[in-house]
C-alpha cells in the first residue's frame, strides 16, 4: 500500500465555534483566558496523518480482504460491495496538544483544553479528505470506522493498523491493547 504522511496541517482554530461551544461570551470575564489557551493550543498543536490507497482483493458475505489484510464484518463488505479503491486512515491530534492539555490541573481549564483537542482533530481528519480529494478525486467521501459501524468492532483495529504499518514512528499513534488510541483525541477509519 502506498501510504503519504501529512505531518504540515496547519492549525486555525474556529475561535466562534469554541466560544459558543464553550458557552463563554464574548463580554465574559472567562473570554480573555479562553482566548490565550486557545492561542496557546494552536501553537502548541502539531496534528498529523497518515492516509493510504488501498485495493478490495476479495469480498465475502461477512469479510474483506484490502491489500491482503483481513477485515471480518457482514456490515463493511456490504458497505463495499460496489468500491475497488478504499482510502485508510488514521488522523490524530498529537503528543503535543495531549501533552498539554493533561497539564492543566483547573478543571474548566482541562475540560476547554479537551474541547479544543477535539477540534485539533477534526482539523486532521479534514487535511485527509483535502488530500485525498485533491489528490484522487474520489467524489463524495464517507468514512467508517471499526467499532461504530453494528457489526465491525473496535477489535478491527488491529487489521487497520496492520494495514497503514508502524502508525507510532509515522505519526505517534499507537495503539493500546484494549484497542483504543493514543493519543486519545485520534481517529481511524476507512475512506470510500
Amino acid at each position: 500500500m502506498e501510504l503519504v504522511i501529512l505531518d504540515n496541517i496547519q492549525v486555525q482554530l474556529p475561535v466562534e465555534d469554541l466560544f459558543k461551544r464553550l458557552r463563554v461570551g464574548e463580554d465574559s470575564p472567562d473570554a480573555a483566558t479562553l482566548k490565550n489557551v486557545i492561542r496557546e493550543a494552536e501553537s502548541v498543536a502539531r496534528p498529523r496523518a497518515i492516509c493510504g490507497v488501498g485495493y478490495v482483493d476479495d469480498l465475502g458475505e461477512d469479510f474483506v480482504f484490502i491489500d491482503g489484510v483481513r477485515f471480518s464484518s457482514r456490515e463493511l463488505a456490504i458497505k463495499l460491495q460496489e468500491t475497488h479503491r478504499v482510502f485508510p486512515y488514521v488522523a490524530t491530534a498529537g503528543v503535543e496538544l495531549e501533552a498539554w492539555a493533561k497539564g492543566f490541573k483547573d478543571i474548566l481549564l482541562g475540560y476547554w483544553a479537551d474541547i479544543i483537542s477535539q477540534a485539533v482533530v477534526r482539523i486532521a481528519r479534514v487535511a485527509v479528505e483535502d488530500y485525498l480529494r485533491e489528490s484522487y478525486r474520489p467524489g463524495e467521501l464517507s468514512s467508517m470506522s471499526p467499532g461504530f459501524l453494528a457489526d465491525w468492532p473496535i477489535e478491527q483495529q488491529q487489521p487497520l493498523f496492520r494495514l497503514l504499518g508502524d502508525t507510532e514512528r509515522a505519526v505517534g499513534v499507537r495503539l493500546t491493547d484494549s484497542m483504543l488510541m493514543v493519543p486519545t483525541k485520534s481517529v481511524s477509519g476507512i475512506y470510500k
